[in-house]
């Protein structure tokens, strides 16, 4: 394995969901979840994945996690193929790959106190022996994630719904992860325990340099937590780059569409709203050429039959637009009109 390589390397990720009702169960078509995904984080990363919903990104991480089997790609661990690794050898990754789920409720587990819910990940993967050992280990996850040592007597209703976030995070963290998907961790919270809940994975990534995938419909919730940004649209990457490049100079119409409804921290600063015409298309009959094109009002005959790649459109950016490569079409022409 490389020390150079990435922690994880997602490469051309399928995940299309039969739809049963044929002859004696056959499918009778797809659902396009995700079709054809590829990117990397690296250790100590953040990498943030944001889209409308039902565009595919919560399905990206379940299929990450081998919630979902996946329908083609691969997925690297450190330079280990993990997405066809037998269920019996997957103990090593459980341990290194971990989630936060978007509802600390649901997530939690009513029946059992805060310290059952830690322990279990601690003495399930071996790190401690003995009830003191135990104990001293799950107190010293509830002083990383700033809640009293005490509160482990206590059951999840008994917290608020940041404090139970707060939990999750600290049971991602029992077995010791290096990455952990956190999908839209924080959409069910209000905006000032929102904003303590990404401070608190800001610290604990200085701290233990923990790689991220920070799954989000909000651009505005990711831009002080994440290294980079991936856009996706009805279940593909449209465009990649660092935090900066994106708010500062983004390229796809879409994505710049995103943008323009992020609020503006200063209300005389103005800025043009970009209003995106018609619905999410179907992802069981996506459109053809760019799966964009039927919202774009940059949109032209290549766009509706021809599907776009991502493309280098500067340093470390990439984007899927024919904006950029058809003579006459430039970028120029969409900074202009938007």
């Amino acid at each position: 394995m490389s020390g150079n390589r990435p922690l994880l390397e997602v490469n051309g990720l399928k995940k299309h969901f039969p739809i049963a009702g044929g002859l004696m169960g056959m499918a009778t078509g797809y659902v396009y979840a995700v079709d054809g995904v590829s990117f990397d984080i690296s250790k100590g990363e953040t990498l943030s994945l944001v889209g409308e919903s039902g565009c595919g990104k919560s399905t990206v991480g379940k299929a990450i996690l081998r919630l979902y089997p996946i329908t083609e790609g691969e997925v690297y661990l450190d330079g280990e193929r993990i997405d066809n690794m037998p269920a019996a050898q997957l103990r090593p990754m459980r341990q290194r790959v971990q989630v936060v789920f978007q509802d600390p409720f649901s997530s939690l587990n009513p029946r059992m106190k805060i310290r059952e819910i830690l322990a279990e990940p601690i003495t399930n993967f071996g790190l401690a022996h003995g009830r003191r050992e135990v104990t001293e280990r799950v107190e010293a996850l509830m002083d990383k994630v700033r809640l009293p040592r005490d509160a482990i007597n206590r059951f999840p209703h008994e917290f608020s719904g940041g404090q139970r976030q707060r939990i999750g995070i600290a049971r991602a963290l029992a077995p010791g992860a290096d990455l952990i998907i956190c999908d839209e961790a924080v959409s069910a919270l209000d905006v000032s325990v929102k904003a303590q809940i990404i401070n608190l994975l800001v610290d604990l990534q200085d701290e233990l340099g923990l790689a991220l995938l920070f799954i989000s419909h909000d651009l505005a919730t990711v831009e002080h937590l994440t290294h980079r940004v991936a856009v996706m649209y009805l279940g593909k990457i449209v465009e990649i780059c660092d935090r900066r490049t994106l708010f500062a100079s983004s390229h796809h119409p879409y994505t710049r569409a995103l943008l323009s409804a992020v609020p503006v921290p200063d209300p005389t600063a103005k800025r043009q709203r970009i209003i995106l015409t018609g619905d999410v298309p179907s992802p069981i009959n996506p459109p053809s050429g760019c799966r964009f094109h039927t919202r774009c009002p940059f949109a032209f005959e290549r766009c509706r039959v021809e599907e776009p790649v991502l493309r280098a459109v500067g340093p470390g950016h990439n984007s899927a637009c024919h904006l950029t490569h058809e003579p006459g079409a430039g970028i120029e022409a969409v900074k202009v009109a938007a």
